[in-house]
């Protein structure tokens, strides 16, 4: 499994890796494999924090707008049949029939499906999001809209310093990359201060060679309120 890193901080447009600090560190994406849905790639995006932080929301504001803008042609897989835009809709119950559905694409906080592996349930909740265009296998935004758990739900907790906010299996377009994903993120630190933050990266499998410009590819700006 290949996993690639976009770190918290500017400076001069170029995202550089710098020491941990509490709060969103940056976005970070596994490639999961490739063909497990006919012609595509699947990638799980995922929110790195400090440990014993966790992840609350992923919204768009006025502030901190929530896009997937898919680029050059690029489009995402979308099992319209018996999937869905959340990882609520994603029944591991009918893999073994439906194998398509477990390489849907979706958001989610912590949770792969609606049983809630790995963890021993799903609150995921959404509100005001159309999500018809990301359903057709394009765009999606927001600026007044969010999924999002309570703080009481074990979900938003961190594993390994990072939490789950999306998987989504692509149809390459033309260009160098895939797919854009912004949005405002907010979660709590261990000491249980709230912090916002935005972030953004471009996903896509790189070509050999072109792993060093990966780091490149998009931005983890940071802002925080202390709440």
């Amino acid at each position: 499994m290949k996993r690639f890193s976009i770190f918290a901080g500017t400076v001069g447009g170029l995202a550089l890796a710098g020491t941990a600090t509490a709060g969103l560190n940056g976005l970070s994406y596994d490639l999961i494999g490739e063909g497990l849905v006919d012609g595509t790639y699947t990638v799980r995006l995922y929110a790195d924090v400090d440990a014993g932080d966790r992840l609350d929301a992923v919204y768009g504001n006025t502030d901190s707008g929530f896009m997937i803008t898919m680029l050059d042609g690029a489009s995402t897989y979308q099992n319209t049949l018996y999937g869905g835009p959340t990882s609520q809709s994603i029944n591991s119950a009918f893999f073994s029939v439906f194998p398509s559905l477990e390489w849907d694409s979706y958001v989610t906080i912590g949770c792969l499906y609606s049983d809630g592996t790995p963890f021993d349930s799903n609150a995921l909740q959404n509100i005001g999001i159309d999500w018809a265009g990301f359903e057709a296998g394009g765009d999606v935004g927001s600026d007044n809209g969010t999924w999002f758990v309570t703080p009481a739900d074990a979900q938003g907790g961190e594993i390994d310093g990072r939490v789950l906010v999306a998987q989504f299996s692509i149809y390459s377009g033309s260009g160098m990359y895939d797919m854009h994903f912004e949005a405002g993120f907010q979660g709590k630190d261990a000491d249980g201060t709230t912090w916002n933050a935005a972030g953004d990266v471009l996903i896509a499998v790189p070509a050999p060679g072109a792993l060093a410009l990966l780091g490149l590819a998009g931005i983890a700006g940071r802002r925080r309120r202390r709440g």
